[in-house]
């Protein structure tokens, strides 16, 4: 089954350090064959709380979003973010 990694952003207090954090793990995103199906743009909330941003990446496996996420690409990326965001961040196995 396929696997994704769901990003919901609470808050982002520097969009330069989310830039940058973007650039560099998009090259991880890409190592390990993932999609961004979501990527912030256009959203209507209908139902619960309003969150600023949202990303899904779909990747091949759950084992595949797994591997993605702890990366030592994925890491260093992830790193660049320090204490700028506060997200809700989930691997999920796909239906």
């Amino acid at each position: 089954m396929k696997g994704y990694i769901v990003c919901i952003y609470e808050n982002i207090e520097d969009q330069e350090i989310l830039k940058n954090y973007a650039s560099k793990s998009k090259s991880a995103v890409e190592k390990y064959k993932g999609v961004f199906l979501v990527r912030g743009g256009n959203k209507i909330t209908t139902e619960g709380k309003e969150f600023i941003r949202t990303v899904v990446i779909e990747f091949e496996t759950f084992d595949k979003a797994k591997k993605f996420f702890y990366s030592e690409e994925y890491q260093a990326a992830h790193a660049i973010l320090g204490n700028s965001v506060i997200r809700n961040h989930q691997i999920i196995e796909g239906a």
